[in-house]
């Protein structure tokens, strides 16, 4: 069984910073491919960022140069470091990852995170 546990949400202004994580645990083999995605009521997911082992890293264009992914590998773990924040980045923020277990290939997401910011 594989849990995802997300933190790092909250209320920030604009031109502040926050930094999710996201941690899995459980019966892990391999994560072969990492990131996160965004939600407001009534739109669909956005892609924010995302790291695979055989693509480079990805980034929405609205958050390049200002959100970075990060992962630690020890952890089974993906962070989204996210500076200069603008009241459009308001959104439930969810993690994925792409993880083999003894039951094959799969993705996992967290429970999402809200992430608020204030003009």
């Amino acid at each position: 069984q594989v849990q995802l546990v997300e933190s790092g949400g909250g209320l920030v202004q604009a031109g502040g910073s926050l930094r999710l994580s996201c941690e899995a645990s459980g019966d892990i083999f391999r994560v072969t491919h990492m990131g996160w995605y965004r939600q407001t009521p009534g739109e669909q997911r956005e892609l924010v960022a995302r790291w695979s082992s055989d693509i480079a890293t990805k980034y929405a264009d609205s958050v390049k140069g200002r959100f970075t992914i990060s992962r630690d590998n020890v952890k089974n773990a993906v962070d989204l470091q996210m500076n200069n924040l603008k009241p459009d980045d308001t959104a439930v923020y969810y993690c994925y990852l792409g993880i083999g277990t003894y039951s094959g290939m799969r993705d996992y997401w967290g429970q999402g995170t809200q992430v608020t910011v204030s003009s």
